[in-house]
């Protein structure tokens, strides 16, 4: 059904289409800047039945490609129905009774299931990284010094290469999720490093290697326990 016109499950609560794919579905000869103001006169609230988006649209203008920002909306299926059925052409009802039924899948007993079991085991990765954060941060209350010693002595601190193998994922994978997720960044000269807040949260430590000979000074970014098991849960689990 999705290919009349595309709707987007993102919110947990209620699928949204967008208000210019439905204004061009429904063939209005109005433009958009007009036609959804007017609609929304029919009593339709921003926060319930549509949210604004800003969306960037790549236009030719003569010799050369412009990218210009525009508006657009999230509506709710309910709204879409009545902006259908508002319109009262062919195309309304066609596109009114397509939304009847997006809305019929989406409120069937297994959809509601599914839906519930997702958030249940959101909710349950979500005490499991806790878990293994108090576990660790109980640790910490130690002196910083002796810890840091200590899980470096016991091989606890890895780095990012052999995290991913105890993770038994790819490093470059591995790399690409923490750029992706921001737990890293790269420096100018390309050295991976963990954001402050992340470093903060005991998911990471930095050491400071002294080459012996040259007496050049390198900082590594080291993975903890804590890190491993977060990580863990969020790609392995």
């Amino acid at each position: 059904m999705n290919d009349l016109i595309k709707v987007n499950y993102d919110n947990a609560d209620c699928p949204t289409v967008s208000g210019r794919e439905l204004h061009e579905a429904l063939e209005v000869k109005t433009a958009y800047k007009d036609w959804f103001p007017r609609m929304c006169e029919y009593g339709f609230t921003e926060g319930e039945d549509f949210n604004p988006l800003k969306n960037e649209q790549v236009r030719d203008e003569g010799s050369r490609q412009v990218t210009r920002q525009i508006t657009d909306h999230a509506i709710t299926i309910p709204m879409a129905k009545e902006l259908c059925m508002l319109q009262r052409t062919e195309k309304g009802s066609f596109f009114r009774k397509y939304f009847i039924k997006v809305e019929e899948a989406w409120n069937s007993p297994e959809m509601v299931m599914k839906r519930a079991l997702e958030i249940a085991n959101s909710r349950v990765k979500e005490l499991q990284i806790n878990v293994a954060s108090l576990t660790v941060d109980n640790e910490i209350m130690r002196p910083k010094a002796e810890y840091f010693d200590e899980l470096v002595d016991r091989n606890l601190l890895t780095n990012i290469r052999d995290t991913a193998k105890e993770l038994k994922i790819k490093q470059s994978e591995f790399v690409k999720f923490l750029l992706d997720k921001k737990y890293l960044y790269r420096d100018k000269s390309g050295k991976l490093l963990p954001y402050a807040k992340h470093a903060d949260a005991g998911l990471f430590e930095l050491k400071e290697f002294v080459n012996e000979k040259t007496g050049f000074h390198s900082t590594q970014t080291l993975v903890t326990p804590k890190g491993k098991e977060t990580f863990r849960l969020l790609i392995v689990a």
